[in-house]
C-alpha cells in the first residue's frame, strides 16, 4: 500500500507519482535476478537519470533539480523500498556530488557539475581505508603536491559503486598535521594508475559492488582539488551529515517494504480458525512495526526540514540516521518473524530485507559513532 505522504507542493506530488512509476517499471522487475546473481544492474541509473531522479537536491541551473531534501529523501525512501542497493548507489552518487556543488569554484562548478548532475554518469564517494572508518583523522592516503598538480599514492576502501562510477570524490593527505592535513579532489575514472580490488563478498546490497581502490602515483591537476589545502574534513563531514539523511531514509524504505509484506502475509495466512493478523499477539508485533516505521520517517524530515530552512541538522541527522536504521533492523527482523518458515526462505523478499538492512547500521559512521556525536552536542 503505498505510503500517504505530505508534501509541501503540488510539484512534489508528481515527482513521488512519478518515481513510484518509475521503480515500478525500471527497478521491481529486476531487483530478484540482479540480488540473487549478484550482477551489476546495466541501464538501471541512466533511466533514473533520464527521469531526473540522480541530481534532485542540486541547484537546476547545473542541471539538478533544485528539490527540498524534504521532498528528496522521500524520493530516496521510494527507491528504498523498491531495492535498497540501487537506492543506497543513488545516495552515495548525491553524496559525491556535494563537495564540489558546495565548495567548488564557479569554474569548477560550471566545468564538472552540469555532467555530474545530468543523469548520465554517476559517482562515488572515497574516504574510508583499510585501517581509518570512523577515526578519518587517520588517513594515510597521500597527495604528495608536484609541479602542476599532486601525485596520490595509497589505498581506500569500501567504495559503494567502486569500478562502476565515472567519478570519485577522494579525500588524501597533503600534509603531516593530523585531521588539518587532508584535502579533497575529485578524480575521473579511467585516470593512470588508478586500479580497483575485488568486490567484496557482503551479506547485502548484492547487485551493487563495494570495492577497495588503489592510487600508484596517480597525478590529479590542481584544478581538481575541491576547497583549499587541508579543508578536507571539514567538506567530508558537512557532506555525511546530508549522507546519513539519505542513508536514514533508504532504511524507512526498506522497513516500510517489510511491514507492507507482512502485513499483506499476516491478512491472508489463517491459524486456528483465523487471519493471524486478527490474532492479539501477532497484531501488536505488526503495530509496533509499523510505529516504528513511521517514527523513523518523522525524524528524517524533522532534519531535512531543519537543513532546508538553514539552521543547524547535524545532530538530527545523526539522531535520524541511528532511528530509521535501528528501526529497519527490527522491522525486517519481526517480518521474517511474521512469515514463519516461509518469512527464512528466498521465496519471499523479507529475509532479502533483513539481510541488507544490517549494513545501514553501519556505514556513514556506525550507530555506535551517532550516539557518540549526539552525545557531543549534548555536552556542548
Amino acid at each position: 500500500m503505498p505510503v500517504e505522504r505530505l508534501l509541501p507542493t503540488r510539484e512534489a506530488y508528481d515527482l513521488i507519482d512519478l518515481t513510484r512509476d518509475v521503480t515500478d517499471k525500471v527497478l521491481a522487475p529486476r531487483v530478484d535476478e540482479h540480488e540473487r546473481a549478484e550482477t551489476f544492474p546495466e541501464g538501471v541509473f541512466p533511466a533514473l537519470g533520464a527521469a531526473g531522479l540522480l541530481s534532485l537536491p542540486y541547484p537546476e541551473e547545473f542541471g539538478g533539480g533544485d528539490q527540498p531534501y524534504e521532498v528528496y529523501l522521500q524520493v530516496l525512501e521510494e527507491l528504498g523500498a523498491r531495492w535498497a542497493a540501487v537506492a543506497v548507489a543513488v545516495s552515495v552518487h548525491g553524496l559525491s556530488c556535494f563537495a564540489l556543488a558546495t565548495h567548488g569554484t564557479d569554474e569548477q562548478k560550471n566545468t564538472w557539475l552540469p555532467e555530474m548532475l545530468g543523469g548520465n554518469t554517476i559517482g562515488a564517494y572515497s574516504l574510508s581505508e583499510p585501517q581509518a572508518g570512523s577515526d578519518a583523522a587517520a588517513l594515510a592516503c597521500r597527495a604528495k603536491p608536484v609541479e602542476g598538480g599532486y601525485r596520490i599514492t595509497g589505498s581506500k576502501a569500501w567504495i559503494t559503486n567502486g569500478g562502476k562510477a565515472d567519478f570519485y570524490t577522494l579525500f588524501a593527505r597533503t600534509a603531516d598535521t593530523g585531521s588539518k592535513g587532508i584535502s579533497c579532489f575529485l578524480v575521473p575514472a579511467g585516470t593512470e594508475g588508478l586500479s580497483f580490488g575485488k568486490p567484496e563478498e557482503k551479506m547485502g546490497l548484492h547487485a551493487i559492488p563495494t570495492t577497495s581502490a588503489h592510487y600508484d602515483d596517480v597525478f590529479v591537476p590542481a584544478e581538481r582539488r575541491i576547497g583549499a589545502e587541508g579543508q578536507g574534513l571539514p567538506i567530508a563531514f558537512s557532506a555525511l551529515d546530508s549522507g546519513r539523511l539519505g542513508i536514514a531514509a533508504v532504511a524507512t524504505g526498506l522497513a516500510q517494504a517489510a511491514l507492507d509484506e507482512a502485513t499483506a502475509y499476516a491478512k491472508e495466512r489463517q491459524a486456528f480458525g483465523k487471519r493471524i493478523i486478527d490474532h492479539q499477539g501477532l497484531g501488536f508485533v505488526l503495530a509496533d512495526m509499523a510505529a516504528a516505521v513511521d517514527s523513523a520517517r518523522a525524524t528524517y524530515l524533522d532534519a531535512a526540514r531543519r537543513k532546508d530552512a538553514g539552521r543547524p541538522y547535524s545532530r538530527q541527522a545523526s539522531v535520524a540516521k541511528l532511528v530509521a536504521t535501528d528501526a529497519a533492523m527490527k522491522v525486517t527482523t519481526d517480518a521474517v518473524q511474521v512469515l514463519g518458515g516461509y518469512g527464512y526462505t528466498r521465496d519471499f523478499p523479507v529475509e532479502r530485507f533483513m539481510r541488507d538492512a544490517k549494513i545501514t547500521q553501519i556505514f556513514e559512521g556506525t550507530n555506535q559513532i551517532q550516539r557518540l556525536v549526539i552525545a557531543r552536542s549534548l555536552a556542548g
